[in-house]
C-alpha cells in the first residue's frame, strides 16, 4: 500500500461551532470577533462565515470595517473553551482512523496513512466529522506541500471554472494532488499559488521574468541562488516541482518560549499605568510557564505606539527562574529603557524558556 499524506481543514471553524450550539445562525453572515461588540476598537475578526465573506469579510480585519462593510452581520464573541473542545473531538476522531495525525492549531491537521483508497480514507474522515455536526476539505497528496495546496481545490471543486469537477483528482469536498497531476493543475498558476510563496517573494521572482510556476520549475538553480541565497534559492525550484516534507510529527517539540501580548481599548500615556500593565502580564505569563513546568531564561518586553511602531527589548536572567518578583522587576527594568514619549497601543512579555532536560540513559 502507498503511504499518503492528508490534510484535513474545517470549513468556517469558530463559526460553524457556534452553528452547532446555535442552529438557526446557519446561512447567516456570521462574524466571530473580540467580545462581538462591532464597535469595540482595536478588535479584529477572527473568523467570518462563508456569507459572510461573499461581504468581503476576512479574518484580521478590525470589527468596525466589517461592521460597514456588513450592517446585517452577526457579531459574535470568541469562544476559546468551545474552540479547544470541538477541535479535541476532530482530533480525537482522526486518531481513530490512524496515529500519524500532526495538529496544527484549533481547526486543521495533516494525517498520514497507508492506504490503496485515499478517497475512501477522505470521505470517511469527512463523513466523520460532519457527525460532530462540522464540516470540512480534505486534501490527498503525496507530502504536505500537496496535500495542503490539494485542500484549497477541494473547497472549491465544481464551484470554480478554474478547479472544475471533472479535472483529474477532484470530488466534493476532496481533492488529489501528487506527482502524477501536479504539471497539469500547477504549472500555469502564478507563483504565489505555491504555499509559501508570498507577494514579496513573487515580486522579486518577477523580476527574474519568472511568472508561473512552470517557468520556476523550468528556472536556472544558479540564478535563484544568486537572488534568493544558496538554500533558499534552489528550494523554491524544489518545491516548484511539487516536492515537500513527508514526516508527520505527532508530539510537537516543547515551545521555546511563551509570551503575553493585549492591545488596549484606548492608548496609554501614564507611566504607572504603562509599568502596571508590563507587571501584569510580566506575572501571568510566569505563571503559565510555572504551571508547564518550565523555567524562564530571558525576558523580552514589546511596546507598540499608537503610530504602530513597535520595537523589543530584552535582558538575560541571572539564572532559569520561575519566580514572579524577579521576573516583574525585569520586564520593569526593560520597560525603564524605552523613551515612552508617544500614546503606548500595545504591550507584550515574553520569556524565553530553559531547554527541556533529556531523557537519561
Amino acid at each position: 500500500m502507498a503511504k499518503w499524506l492528508l490534510h484535513v481543514d474545517l470549513d468556517q471553524f469558530q463559526a460553524a461551532v457556534e452553528f452547532r450550539r446555535h442552529p438557526e445562525l446557519r446561512g447567516l453572515p456570521v462574524i466571530v470577533g473580540g467580545n462581538g461588540d462591532p464597535e469595540e476598537p482595536r478588535k479584529v475578526v477572527t473568523c467570518a462565515s462563508y456569507p459572510a465573506r461573499a461581504y468581503g469579510i476576512r479574518a484580521g480585519m478590525p470589527l468596525r470595517t466589517a461592521a460597514r462593510k456588513c450592517p446585517e452581520g452577526v457579531f459574535l464573541p470568541l469562544d476559546p473553551p468551545s474552540y479547544d473542545e470541538a477541535s479535541e473531538q476532530v482530533m480525537a476522531l482522526l486518531r481513530t482512523f490512524t496515529d500519524q495525525v500532526e495538529v496544527w492549531g484549533w481547526d486543521e491537521a495533516f494525517v498520514a496513512a497507508e492506504t490503496d483508497a485515499p478517497e475512501s480514507l477522505a470521505a470517511a474522515i469527512r463523513a466523520g466529522v460532519a457527525e460532530l455536526g462540522l464540516t470540512c476539505a480534505v486534501g490527498i497528496g503525496d507530502n504536505k506541500l500537496t496535500a495542503k495546496l490539494a485542500t484549497g481545490f477541494a473547497k472549491s471543486v465544481g464551484k470554480s471554472a478554474d478547479t472544475p469537477a471533472e479535472q483529474p483528482g477532484a470530488h466534493t469536498g476532496m481533492f488529489r494532488l501528487t506527482a502524477a497531476n501536479w504539471s497539469q493543475v500547477m504549472a500555469h498558476r502564478p507563483t504565489n499559488a505555491l504555499w509559501g510563496i508570498g507577494t514579496r517573494i513573487a515580486a522579486r521572482l518577477g523580476e527574474l521574468d519568472i511568472h508561473t510556476i512552470g517557468e520556476l520549475m523550468a528556472a536556472d538553480r544558479a540564478v535563484l541562488a544568486a537572488e534568493f541565497g544558496p538554500t533558499n534559492g534552489p528550494y523554491l525550484w524544489v518545491m516548484a516541482r511539487g516536492a515537500g516534507d513527508t514526516e508527520v510529527v505527532t508530539k510537537p517539540p516543547p515551545p521555546v518560549g511563551r509570551s503575553k501580548s493585549e492591545t488596549f481599548p484606548r492608548d496609554l500615556t501614564e507611566r504607572d499605568e504603562i509599568s502596571e500593565q508590563v507587571a501584569r502580564l510580566a506575572a501571568e505569563v510566569t505563571a503559565e510557564i510555572a504551571a508547564a513546568g518550565r523555567n524562564a531564561v530571558r525576558v523580552a518586553v514589546t511596546v507598540r505606539t499608537s503610530t504602530f511602531y513597535t520595537r523589543s527589548k530584552q535582558s538575560k536572567l541571572a539564572e532559569p527562574t520561575t519566580d514572579v518578583p524577579t521576573i516583574v522587576d525585569t520586564a520593569l527594568r526593560i520597560l525603564d529603557r524605552f523613551p515612552l514619549d508617544r500614546p503606548i497601543r500595545l504591550l507584550g512579555v515574553r520569556l524565553e524558556l530553559a531547554p527541556v532536560p533529556g531523557p537519561t540513559a
